[in-house]
């Protein structure tokens, strides 16, 4: 019976000091995007918003108008969703949008958005780039992007929703949810990054087999 108490006690060791690591990691990552702040006078070359709510295109739009990028590409656009309709919902100049907006609609994920917009930053060639998207999707957006154009600087310009500066967030059910959530898939983004791996394009095309 030694053996076998000795086996089960590394098993319970290992699984407590797992716990214990997922724990301190997702600390670690909640902290890390509390501490996240837009720069108060961002200069790139152009920029980059990912979709998931009109707000973060209203935020990249902003920038835009304020001459913070020289053009901006919204990745991940819904193929039934016009670049007229955009326009009209952030109340944009049409002058303004036929001259420095693209629409990017090959991403299905945050991937898809990387790889997307990877391919725009080398057809402009463009070598620094703000990101815009939520505070919580900054981490994996970050590493996806890298990981697709390891060349460019990438700015990080965080648009906040929920305020993780203080623990009230802890006791919000939605907002844990969607917090763990974008921890996993953070942790699954760095471990296929550290692997080399990435079968998965995240593009439309790719998808459909177009």
């Amino acid at each position: 019976m030694r053996p076998a108490r000795l086996v089960v006690r590394v098993v319970l060791a290992t699984i407590l000091l797992a716990v214990a690591a997922g724990i301190a990691g997702f600390l670690y990552f909640a902290e890390t995007v509390a501490a996240l702040e837009a720069p108060r006078d961002p200069k790139a070359d152009a920029i980059v918003v990912l979709t998931g709510g009109y707000q973060r295109i209203d935020h990249a739009i902003d920038l835009l108008k304020k001459g913070a990028g020289g053009r901006l590409l919204i990745s991940g656009v819904n193929p039934t969703t016009s670049g007229n309709q955009i326009r009209k919902l952030t109340q944009t100049s049409s002058a303004l949008f036929e001259c420095c907006v693209d629409m990017g609609y090959e991403a299905i994920d945050t991937i898809g958005n990387a790889n997307e917009a990877a391919r725009w930053i080398s057809d402009h060639q463009f070598r620094r780039v703000l990101v815009v998207t939520n505070n919580y999707h900054m981490p994996r957006s970050l590493l996806e992007l890298k990981a697709s154009d390891p060349t460019t600087e990438f700015i990080a310009y965080p648009v906040v929703n929920s305020d993780l500066k203080n623990g009230n967030w802890l006791r919000e059910p939605g907002v844990m949810k969607a917090m763990l959530s974008e921890y996993l898939k953070y942790c699954l983004a760095g471990v296929r990054a550290f692997a080399g791996a990435r079968s998965w394009s995240g593009l439309r095309a790719d998808m459909t087999g177009s």
